[in-house]
C-alpha cells in the first residue's frame, strides 16, 4: 500500500502529465525518476543510443560517401536542420542498394550500448512494455530488436524503398518517423491504442526531446555522444545504462 506521501505524488504526476519534460517547468528530478519507475512504456531512440553508431552514416561510409553525410546528421541531431530534410538529402547522396544493406548488417552489425541489453531485460522482467522509436531504417532497427527480444511489432522506423533489381527507389515518407515530431506522433498513438498513463522517452538527439510532450517524462543519453542543446535542456540527463539500471532497484 502507498503511503500518504506516496499517494500525493502520484495525484501530482497524474494532474501535470505535460509539465515533466523541461527544466522551465516545477517538475523536480524525483519526480520524473519516479515516472520511470512506475513507467507502462519505455520508448527508446536507437542510434547513438541503443546502438553505438549513427546506423545512416555507418551506411554512408560503407558506401563511400561518409564525410558529406556525417555533417548533415550533425546539423539533423542539433536540430539545427529538419529531420526530413536532412534525411531525403543523406538518402539522395547515399542511394544504397538492398544488397548493400544486407551486406552492412553482415560484415558491420550494429554494436549494442554496454547496458542496454540488461535494462531492456529488466524493463521487461517488471512487465514494462518496451518500444523502439527511431528515424533510422527499419531493417537496420529490427535487426537491433531482435538482438534485445524486443517484438518486432513495437519497433517503428522508417522503411527504405527498393526497385525490383534491387537498387534504391526512395523511402516511404508516410511513415511518421519521417518526419520532425514523427515520434511524438508514436508515442501519441501508443498512448490511446493501449491505454499507458506514463510514458518514457530515451534518447540523445533533439527529435526525442521534443517528443516529450507526449511522452510523460523524457531522460537525455549522452553515453555515445553529447549533444549541448540536448543536454541543456533535459532535466534527467545520463551517460550511462547503468544509471538507469540502479534507479530500478530503488522502489
Amino acid at each position: 500500500m502507498l503511503s500518504p506521501l506516496k499517494d500525493r505524488l502520484m495525484l501530482k504526476l497524474l494532474l501535470v502529465p505535460y509539465q515533466r519534460c523541461s527544466q522551465h517547468t516545477m517538475a523536480t528530478l524525483s519526480d520524473m525518476k519516479e515516472v520511470f519507475r512506475r513507467a507502462d512504456a519505455v520508448c527508446f531512440d536507437v542510434d547513438s543510443t541503443v546502438i553505438k553508431e549513427e546506423g545512416i552514416d555507418e551506411l554512408a561510409k560503407f558506401c563511400g560517401v561518409g564525410d558529406a553525410v556525417t555533417e548533415m546528421t550533425r546539423k539533423a541531431m542539433g536540430g539545427s536542420m529538419s529531420f526530413k530534410t536532412a534525411l531525403i538529402e543523406r538518402l539522395s547522396i547515399i542511394r544504397c542498394s538492398r544488397e548493400q544493406v544486407n551486406k552492412l548488417l553482415t560484415d558491420h552489425p550494429p554494436q549494442l550500448t554496454p547496458g542496454i541489453s540488461e535494462l531492456v531485460d529488466r524493463l521487461h522482467q517488471r512487465g514494462i512494455k518496451v518500444y523502439l522509436i527511431s528515424g533510422g531504417f527499419l531493417c537496420i532497427v529490427e535487426h537491433v530488436a531482435t538482438q534485445l527480444n524486443i517484438p518486432l511489432h513495437h519497433v517503428y522506423a522508417n522503411r527504405l524503398k527498393f526497385y525490383f533489381n534491387g537498387e534504391y527507389a526512395g523511402f516511404d515518407e508516410s511513415q511518421p518517423t519521417a518526419e520532425g515530431g514523427g515520434k511524438g506522433k508514436v508515442i501519441s498513438m501508443l498512448k490511446e491504442q493501449n491505454g499507458f498513463e506514463n510514458v518514457v522517452m530515451i534518447g540523445d538527439g533533439a527529435t526525442d526531446l521534443e517528443a516529450c510532450p507526449p511522452a510523460n517524462a523524457f531522460i537525455g543519453f549522452g553515453g555515445n555522444v553529447i549533444r549541448p542543446q540536448v543536454k541543456e535542456k533535459s532535466l534527467w540527463y545520463v551517460t550511462s545504462f547503468r544509471e538507469l539500471l540502479k534507479e530500478l532497484e530503488n522502489i
